[in-house]
């Protein structure tokens, strides 16, 4: 009787043991396993590298170290919106763990040349674009953050007008060719007739279209320029700051990289934080779960910046209800 207790004893020990040993080895599998994310960019490693620096940081917090257990891969389309389907594609013959995209028409790419591989992204609506059924149930191979907020761009122009009183005529320029700047557009024209302003829409597809853009902005001599967001747009940023500040347009823009260059404000979802975070999608999908199961997030954190150099260039007072609310002001 004694016997058989003692074997049943050893049964259970062992039994027990095998179980512990089940998790631990998947854990050391999964430690062992080099992970491969395929990165698409829209411009370079150097326009791009404060969202780039941010992904890579919220990677190695979960422990992902490049080198060790984590390559990643990168394609950057220059600024060439036309590049996108080439460089998703050669991204998906590499067949990494996960593509991480920023912005609609690349991640449209990215989309379009795999539906298997999975899709994190950081871009505008992800459900208008197609590009998942819904924020909740994303229901496909995408998954990620939208940086869709529809008080965003009508919050854009009120400061804008609060920082520039006498504003009464404002250029817009947009990218017809990102659904997401349709939308900003439509949010953007009930913004501005609450507030007596009228907009001028000037749309840019390209470099040269941008050239032509410019150049129709400074023949309609407008009161300042907002430029609705788009990724490609920010690879131009430097020949939009410079038109800005050689025409002496007060600018309202989306992505803080403006401001920090010489326009005079942005107002943007946090994209690092943003991107950030976007470590974290990656970091579940390589532990088993499907980016049709991960629910899409949305911004929690915004960003002012006001460049008090061009402010003063350009006369303008800022108001203290706008300073109080600036993140970041550069002197």
């Amino acid at each position: 009787m004694q016997s058989h207790w003692r074997r049943g004893c050893w049964m259970l020990v062992a039994l027990a043991c095998g179980l512990l040993a089940v998790p631990l080895a998947a854990e050391a599998q999964q430690a062992g396993r080099t992970v491969t994310i395929g990165y698409l960019g829209n411009s370079s490693p150097a326009l791009e590298s404060n969202v780039v620096e941010a992904f890579r940081e919220g990677l190695r917090q979960l422990g992902y170290v490049e080198g060790r257990n984590l390559i990643i891969t990168y394609q950057w389309a220059g600024g060439q919106q036309e590049r996108f389907a080439v460089l998703a594609a050669e991204l998906v013959r590499l067949k990494p763990d996960v593509i991480l995209t920023s912005g609609t028409p690349g991640t449209l790419a990215a989309k379009q040349a795999t539906q298997s591989i999975p899709i994190v992204t950081v871009a505008g609506d992800l459900v208008a674009a197609g590009l998942v059924s819904s924020l909740a149930k994303p229901g496909g191979n995408v998954t990620g953050l939208s940086a869709l907020t529809p008080e965003l761009d009508g919050k854009r122009l009120q400061l804008l007008k609060e920082a520039v009183p006498k504003l009464s005529r404002l250029a817009v320029l947009r990218n017809p060719d990102n659904p997401f700047t349709t939308i900003s557009w439509k949010a953007t024209q009930p913004a501005a007739q609450a507030l007596g302003v009228k907009l001028q829409p000037v749309e840019a597809r390209g470099a040269n279209d941008l050239d032509r853009a410019l150049a129709r902005i400074k023949s309609a001599r407008p009161d300042g320029l907002v430029v609705l967001p788009d990724r490609f747009l920010l690879a131009y940023r430097e020949s939009i700051i410079q038109f800005v500040v050689k025409n002496r347009l007060p600018g309202m823009f989306p992505f803080r990289e403006f401001a920090q260059e010489g326009g005079l404000m942005a107002y943007e979802a946090d994209f690092a934080d943003m991107y950030r975070r976007a470590a974290t999608f990656v970091d579940k999908i390589v532990k088993g779960r499907k980016p049709a199961d991960l629910p899409v997030e949305q911004p929690t954190r915004f960003a002012l910046v006001i460049n008090m150099k061009t402010a003063k260039a350009l006369g303008l007072k800022i108001p203290p209800s706008i300073m109080v609310r600036a993140d970041q002001v550069i002197e």
